[in-house]
């Protein structure tokens, strides 16, 4: 496979990928807004902090409130991050490898663009935010289980998965960290069940409830939700699934030793405060998820030292 066409079909998935996790991240927000008690302050400039995205919204925008925050994360076209933006990569990226996905797939994409683009209204409005956010996501897994359903065993697979795995391992980073960020905002404030649900919420903006109680068989409780999201090895989106996931696809292809050794030192980095249960020091775990995300980080330039800049 040509190093382009491998980098493309990564980046495809990234990005799609992305598009999901945006509506996950706002749907944490947004869910809260109706189980928080009256007079707890959401703050949703921290999205924008989530994303390291502060330059760009500052440029665009005085006001940090709500509807500029969803307005730059959903339809910001200057902003590459932003859910339109997101959806454009996905559709030129598609676009340029069309010999290497199934046929289908460029009609979804265009679907789901035009829906977007149809409904960010919706999206911006509180009202008809959750039904947006619903629809986004559920058009994004069509399109993901598309891929994993008709695609070939081969290296296009391959990458297709290594764009997926990284980008969702470091989306749930990014969520976590939003958990920690309304309960830092509002400590001065909080009440018995406050904890409790911030973090249902952020299991809930994953689809990590169901799995977390199976698991767990006991209330939602921080240290065991964070420590479930972090080091499950079963469920899809936790950050020690999507990287052994990684892991096992990079010893599939050529020239791999440097990235198997990353992700193997990203499944070695535990977590050891959250051990005794009692309490998560927020600030330290803060600290942890960015290094965190550095490394994943570190996981995509290796990829493109590796594997696409190979000109």
């Amino acid at each position: 496979m040509l190093s382009r066409v491998a980098e493309r079909i990564y980046w495809m998935t990234r990005y799609l990928e992305r598009v999901e996790n945006t509506a996950r991240m706002i749907a944490v927000y947004t869910n809260l807004l109706l189980d928080m008690p009256r007079g707890v302050d959401i703050g949703w400039y921290h999205l924008v902090t989530l994303n390291d995205a502060e330059d760009w919204f500052e440029a665009r925008y005085k006001v940090k409130d709500e509807r500029n925050v969803m307005k730059f994360l959903l339809s910001d076209t200057d902003y590459p991050g932003s859910m339109l933006s997101s959806l454009r990569w996905v559709r030129e990226n598609m676009r340029t490898t069309r010999d290497e996905v199934p046929a289908e797939s460029w009609e979804y994409a265009n679907e789901m663009s035009l829906f977007v683009q149809e409904n960010l209204q919706r999206g911006i409005n509180r009202g008809t935010r959750h039904e947006f956010l619903a629809d986004v996501i559920k058009n994004c897994q069509q399109l993901l289980g598309l891929f994993e359903g008709t695609m070939s065993e081969n290296h296009a697979k391959i990458f297709q998965r290594l764009g997926r795995n990284l980008e969702r391992a470091d989306m749930t980073t990014r969520i976590l960290d939003a958990g920690i960020g309304i309960l830092v905002e509002n400590k001065e404030h909080l009440l018995p069940t406050t904890e409790q649900i911030v973090w249902a919420n952020v299991l809930q903006s994953s689809s990590a409830y169901l799995p977390y109680v199976r698991f767990q068989r006991a209330s939602v409780k921080g240290p065991r939700v964070v420590r479930f999201m972090l080091e499950h090895p079963e469920f899809p989106r936790t950050i020690a699934y999507c990287i052994g996931a990684i892991r096992e696809d990079c010893e599939k292809l050529p020239r791999s030793d440097r990235v198997v050794r990353q992700a193997d030192r990203i499944l070695k980095s535990r977590y050891t405060s959250l051990d005794d249960e009692e309490g998560i020091p927020h600030s330290e775990l803060s600290d942890y998820l960015n290094e965190l995300q550095l490394r994943i980080a570190g996981l995509h330039q290796l990829f493109a030292e590796t594997w696409f800049d190979l000109s």
